[in-house]
């Protein structure tokens, strides 16, 4: 999978009035026709590679200003933001959502940055955590260079040939003189790991499993390593505080772990080698589920895409912990709705510790709707806890995984679901504990329903 054309008419034509040019002009000094200037400029014709080498070349301009509409997350995170319950009665779709972008970025990122100030859900400038959250969002919890400074880590430890731990112990000692020490827990009951750096130790919690306990040496490894590289993309992020900027370190440096251990291209290749089978890909790259699944919504390389999977993660009550829609355009990974008929809500059928299930998702959003669900039971390390992984893949995309085999992907036999009952207008669910947001209440006093609620959706 590549990228697509790069559309970017809006931001050349405020370049060519910012230097004060006509379009004959300009044309003259991109060495195009003045014609296909004014294509580009009507989004049109795309920017090619030659335009924009003749762009940055010419001007002093940074190129990413034509990626613009991706600190706003593009359409995706335009049309999550549409998706909101205040918006419901107005179903934009996603080609509206796509025009607004391309026609008018700057007044889509104001209307971006005000939903992100007061929206529902959103990151309030006293909240580290969702600050964090929205700036991976923003990146689509994708970090190219530190992919690329992982894997040539991985590659110089021979992680391909080796055992990864012990690789990992050996450069722990030679590059950084800290050796392994296993703690007992009562010695560190809330730690997982630490850096003694007086006593030149890698401190690990007994309580960790191997998978854990392989993390843990992956992500103090990689901290070592790769810590001028977080700091340096974290400081390129604006937050409102350090503490939100110190917990988007900690987000990079568990993304270099995970990257560490599932090394891009040897782990996209098992991937399609063995389609996306998740227990082969455990034992092979002796990661647990939840690190599958993280690695899983990160596959975005240029030239080398994997496929676009969401993740979400709930506590065993049910309550969301956190999610990463990756590339993949789900509009329900921010954790303000769910419903019991996704397969993270349901018992596996048969030995599979797997619940997979197609499920048509009413959300309100531009975007897909089919999506093929993958969901796990995993345990927190140290007593913490069970935990439910649920994986999404766009539903057209995922005829030829392994996980796909033998159910059915077409929206008509997909289990009818929604992402929280106020976003979804279906009905005749027996499942809805609320009304849709929007919906007019019929009360019958001698009509008992089975669906609890009676309603009538505007217009």
């Amino acid at each position: 999978m590549t990228d697509g054309p790069l559309f970017a008419g809006p931001a050349m034509r405020r370049l060519r009035r910012r230097e004060g040019l006509t379009q004959s002009a300009m044309a003259d000094r991109l060495s195009i026709s003045a014609s296909y200037l004014n294509l580009i400029e009507r989004n049109q014709r795309p920017v090619t590679a030659r335009v924009l080498v003749q762009v940055v070349d010419q001007f002093e301009f940074d190129p990413r200003a034509l990626r613009e509409d991706e600190s706003i997350g593009g359409v995706d995170g335009l049309a999550r933001r549409l998706a909101d319950e205040r918006f419901s009665d107005l179903a934009v779709d996603r080609d509206e959502v796509a025009e607004f972008l391309a026609n008018a970025p700057h007044a889509a990122a104001a209307f971006a940055r005000i939903y992100d100030d007061a929206g529902p859900g959103a990151a309030q400038r006293d909240d580290p955590l969702s600050a964090c959250q929205l700036e991976v969002d923003r990146w689509r919890n994708h970090f190219a260079d530190l992919d690329a400074a992982a894997e040539a880590l991985a590659d110089e430890l021979r992680l391909s040939r080796s055992d990864t731990a012990a690789a990992i112990l050996e450069r722990l000692r030679d590059e950084h003189q800290i050796a392994l020490r296993v703690l007992p827990e009562d010695i560190m009951p809330d730690d997982l790991s630490r850096i003694d750096l007086h006593a030149r130790q890698l401190q690990v919690n007994e309580m960790l499993d191997g998978p854990d306990r392989l993390f843990e040496m992956a992500f103090q490894l990689s901290w070592l390593e790769h810590r001028q590289l977080i700091r340096s993309l974290a400081s390129g992020s604006k937050f409102p505080d350090d503490l939100s900027r110190a917990l988007f370190e900690r987000h990079l440096a568990s993304y270099a772990a995970h990257a560490l251990i599932m090394p891009y291209s040897r782990f996209l290749r098992a991937c399609e080698a063995t389609g996306y089978d998740l227990d082969i890909l455990k034992r092979r790259f002796s990661g647990s589920p939840a690190h599958l699944a993280f690695r899983l919504t990160s596959l975005q390389r240029v030239g080398q895409r994997g496929l676009p999977f969401a993740m979400l993660e709930f506590d065993a009550a049910a309550q969301f912990v956190t999610g990463f829609a990756g590339a993949s355009g789900a509009s329900f990974v921010d954790g303000t709705g769910r419903c019991p008929k996704w397969p993270a809500f349901t018992e596996p059928v048969g030995s599979s510790p797997w619940s997979v299930g197609a499920v048509d998702v009413e959300s309100g959003a531009a975007g897909p709707t089919c999506w093929l669900m993958i969901s796990g039971k995993v345990a927190k390390p140290m007593g913490g806890g069970a935990r439910t992984i649920l994986l999404c893949l766009d539903a057209k995309l995922a005829g030829d995984i392994a996980a796909a085999r033998g159910i059915s992907l077409r929206q008509d036999d997909a289990v009818k679901a929604g992402a929280g009952c106020w976003r979804c207008h279906r009905p005749a669910c027996r499942q809805r504990i609320a009304p849709p947001s929007g919906a007019k209440l019929k009360p019958d006093p001698v009509r008992r329903s089975a669906t609890i609620w009676a309603f009538a959706t505007p217009g």
